[in-house]
């Protein structure tokens, strides 16, 4: 088994998180119980888990020149990202995300982006190499689309498999899904780029088809407690999620795109890079926090 490297670009936040026992209404004031400072930001935390499952990860992001920034970049270090291409940005605060986490194990998430909406395609010129050098680029949607677009456009042309979780949801350009081998979308995020509610299998398999009628090689859907569903031009297969006790879901998705990664990295078959994906997001959801849940590979490997 061979780990090819994978570059992540994308988000890096610091999270703040009250627990409570039910997610407030709008205009309520509840009281919270623990309050906890976490590591966090969609692309951060999928570098984080692929990284601590074996994956050789260079991490292209940007903070601010705080001390959030400061503290994000030795926590990537001590996970042994490649952090060469943290970039610094002196004009704008580090990202921000305020995350409420119920009872039932649900959250709601508000994110300041701060330096994350000023990671631009000038960046990412400073990075070609550490794309061209990588069997995969993985990004997410915290950072502007422009950038994504601009990404994706140099790792396509150079043959890479380029990943993307469609997360925050936002319509996106043909251009962009044209050039993507691989998709991880959840429901609702499925919903909004092809007009399909998901709503069963059926659907879920509809909406599929029609990310791949755009040029998407490979469609997996996440179905939540269901599974995930894989869909190409020759395949529908539903592999099922693992059952755990869940206590924060926060990152879980993320867990699962930084572990598929890895696993088509090391080349798994997409069954089985979905499997492990799978377990990796199940174990995550056991514990609190964003990055401070992801799996290492020994308890993956454990996991029956």
């Amino acid at each position: 088994m061979t780990t090819q490297s994978i570059t992540v670009v994308g988000s890096t936040n610091t999270d703040m998180v009250i627990k409570t026992t039910k997610l407030p209404l709008p205009g309520e004031t509840i009281l919270g119980g623990d309050f906890l400072m976490n590591p966090g930001g969609k692309g951060a935390n999928q570098a984080v888990a692929a990284a601590r499952l074996g994956g050789i990860v260079t991490l292209v992001a940007k903070t601010g020149d705080d001390l959030f920034g400061r503290q994000a970049k030795m926590l990537f270090q001590s996970e042994n990202l490649n952090t060469g291409f943290v970039f610094s940005d002196p004009d704008s605060p580090s990202g921000i995300a305020l995350i409420t986490v119920d009872d039932h194990a649900e959250n709601c998430i508000v994110v300041a982006p701060g330096a994350n909406a000023r990671l631009l395609k000038s960046d990412i010129d400073q990075a070609i190499e550490a794309i061209l050098e990588s069997e995969i680029l993985l990004m997410q949607l915290e950072i502007p689309l422009e950038t994504v677009i601009y990404a994706t456009g140099i790792a396509f042309r150079a043959g890479k498999k380029v990943i993307l979780n469609p997360a925050p949801a936002q319509q996106l350009p043909d251009e962009l899904l044209k050039m993507l081998y691989l998709i991880t979308p959840n429901e609702t995020e499925a919903e909004l780029l092809t007009g399909i509610p998901v709503i069963d299998s059926v659907s879920a398999e509809r909406a599929a088809k029609v990310l791949l009628s755009k040029g998407v090689q490979v469609v997996v859907l996440t179905l939540g407690s269901k599974g995930a569903l894989i869909v190409t031009e020759s395949l529908c297969h539903l592999v099922p999620a693992i059952k755990v006790s869940a206590i924060d879901t926060t990152a879980a998705g993320d867990c699962f795109n930084g572990a598929l990664a890895v696993a088509l990295a090391e080349g798994s078959d997409l069954v089985n890079a979905i499997t492990f994906a799978n377990k990796a997001a199940a174990l995550s959801v056991t514990k609190m926090g964003a990055q401070a849940s992801a799996p290492f590979r020994h308890e993956i490997d454990s996991l029956a």
